[in-house]
């Protein structure tokens, strides 16, 4: 692997900076003083995130995500991981780049399983940035870090399809500008155990489906995306709705969640950055005791681990996005599921440091420490939790080493 930058990707990440450090950052402040102050952060979105989304498109920074040269920038997954970087020191940067999840997933599953149709009733307006969706996938009353547990039904009847069931963390569902959701639903308990499942296309507005609660992580609710519970309650649309047919459901999952675990660690290793960062500046700028607070209780050494567990993440997300440019998902499983354990888990102790260099500050809105913690600890669950991709890495390791005694 040749760890050096392309010239594309080189250009990228200079413009994308720029643009961070001039557009997006400086109005990050504004955005978030507007939305607190409003008794409703659910209804409407504070204008500045159109303003710059509209100056980053006109810039042609708009798609990132997306390797397809139609629609996107035409960037393979190594190229793109140190722009998610770069986004991952905003809480508003991956929207104003048309970058953020699940709608990057969504949108790959459209382009590469959705019929024309359905490309261009809602790929096309989710790539244009004119609307948000989210996935209905893991639900309350099963144990979904098994997905093939799913209860929620997707039953076919003649010419349409019949859903019932909960889901909940459905990210991005109490966005105003959500008008669709993919729901995953059991069609046939009878097939085999991964061709059991259907994706579905929901229009959010379809009679009987039921946004119940929002759930906050850690007390943050994460307006105006959120995390939504939702019911579905004999909610029935034309068969056309199903992505790639009845029992496809498994083939996607597994084809969505590639890139989309690349794009997460890569934003994760830039809020980790940013966390170290403010740990910087915070132990160089206070004293206590008559010392500056980066020459107290070994705290140089905690800064100098997380530079190390930072850049060590870095190039391990960096392998695993070239074996998925090379050898595709399947050949990168064990990597894929590598960085979805190690990533979070290296985030999160990351931010913890700096919570503690801030003091009480640091649990605080006045820094974005805690929100930063509640986001990286989540993603410990989201994709699946760790035991999960851990279990994955070990099978594959016991297979080759079987093999090799063999």
């Amino acid at each position: 692997m040749d760890f050096g930058h392309s010239a594309r990707a080189r250009e990228y990440i200079e413009r994308v900076e720029a643009f961070m450090a001039t557009e997006v950052l400086p109005r990050e402040q504004e955005y978030l003083t507007e939305l607190r102050a409003r008794e409703d952060r659910w209804t409407s979105v504070p204008p500045v995130i159109d303003e710059l989304k509209a100056k980053a498109r006109a810039v042609g920074l708009w798609n990132l995500f997306l390797p397809d040269t139609t629609h996107g920038a035409g960037l393979t997954n190594v190229e793109y991981a140190p722009l998610a970087e770069l986004m991952g020191h905003s809480l508003i940067a991956p929207e104003i780049f048309n970058c953020n999840a699940p709608d990057t997933g969504n949108a790959e599953v459209l382009l590469h399983y959705g019929s024309t149709e359905q490309r261009n009733r809602w790929m096309e307006p989710l790539l244009r940035g004119e609307i948000r969706s989210a996935f209905c996938m893991t639900e309350p009353d099963v144990a979904s870090s098994d997905a093939a547990n799913m209860a929620a039904t997707a039953i076919v009847d003649g010419d349409t399809v019949v859903l019932n069931g909960s889901k909940w963390w459905s990210t991005g569902i109490g966005h105003p500008d959500c008008r669709f959701v993919i729901f995953m639903g059991l069609t046939n308990p009878q097939a085999p155990r991964h061709a059991r499942h259907s994706m579905v296309l929901v229009p959010l507005d379809t009679p009987g489906v039921r946004i119940e609660r929002m759930l906050p992580v850690y007390g943050y609710l994460d307006e105006p995306y959120g995390h939504g519970e939702v019911t579905f309650t004999d909610v029935r649309l034309p068969l056309a709705a199903v992505i790639a047919g009845p029992g496809r459901g498994f083939d996607i999952a597994q084809g969505r969640l590639g890139p989309g675990r690349i794009h997460h660690c890569m934003r994760l290793i830039g809020l980790a950055e940013h966390a170290l960062q403010l740990a910087c500046e915070r132990s160089l700028s206070r004293t206590a005791f008559g010392k500056p607070l980066a020459n107290l209780g070994g705290n140089r050494e905690r800064l100098a681990r997380a530079r190390i567990a930072i850049n060590q993440a870095r190039l391990q997300v960096l392998h695993a996005a070239w074996l998925l440019d090379t050898t595709g998902a399947f050949g990168a499983i064990s990597e894929l599921s590598q960085v979805k354990a190690a990533v979070p888990a290296m985030a999160c102790e990351v931010i913890d440091m700096a919570i503690q260099l801030h003091g009480g500050a640091g649990l605080s809105d006045d820094f974005p420490l805690a929100g930063a913690m509640a986001a990286a600890r989540a993603l410990r669950l989201a994709d699946g939790p760790d035991e999960v991709h851990l279990g994955v890495v070990a099978r594959i390791e016991l297979r080759n080493h079987s093999r090799d005694a063999g």
